[in-house]
Parts: structure tokens; C-alpha cells; sequence
């Protein structure tokens, strides 16, 4: 009984693990060359590579929200403004 809670325990501390099927050559061989150059191994690099890729898109999501809600509380009224679809016919026509 002792021997089953210990082993929980131990697979508590386990890293999840991610297996990657089909991964294009050329994105093997830059995670390498990356890996290498900054003296990590590949499972390293791929770990920094997926966190900056993450944490870049996350802060592109959030940068994107807060601007739709600065727009949104710039309380413009659309109907002063020309018809862009008018604007653009009008400068074909030219």
C-alpha cells in the first residue's frame, strides 16, 4: 500500500511529455541549428521556442482587445463621414 502512494507521488512530478508527428525537415533543421547555438538541447529550444511563440501571440491578442476597446470608446459618429465603398468606387473612376 505504502509502494502505490509513492508511486502517485513520483507521477505527480512527471513533465507532460508532447510528440510531434510529421515535423517539416526544414523546421527540424532550424530548431537544431538554434539548439545548438545556444547550447541546449533540442527539447530545450523547442520548449523556448513554443513559450516565446505563445507568449507573443497571447500579448498580440491582448494589445489587439485593448485597442478595439479604445476605438470603441472613442464615440465617433460614422454617419459624418463619407461611405469608404463610395470613396473607393469615386477614385477608381478616375
Amino acid at each position: 500500500m505504502h509502494a502505490n502512494k509513492g508511486y502517485i507521488a513520483c507521477m505527480e512530478d512527471v513533465m507532460p511529455t508532447l510528440q510531434v508527428r510529421d515535423l517539416p525537415e526544414d523546421i527540424y533543421t532550424q530548431i537544431k541549428y538554434l539548439a545548438e547555438k545556444e547550447h541546449r538541447s533540442l527539447a530545450q529550444e523547442t520548449i523556448v521556442l513554443l513559450q516565446e511563440g505563445i507568449t507573443k501571440r497571447l500579448q498580440n491578442k491582448e494589445r489587439r482587445r485593448k485597442l478595439l476597446e479604445e476605438i470603441s470608446n472613442l464615440d465617433i459618429d460614422g454617419n459624418k463621414y463619407p461611405d469608404p465603398v463610395e470613396l473607393i468606387r469615386e477614385d477608381r473612376e478616375r
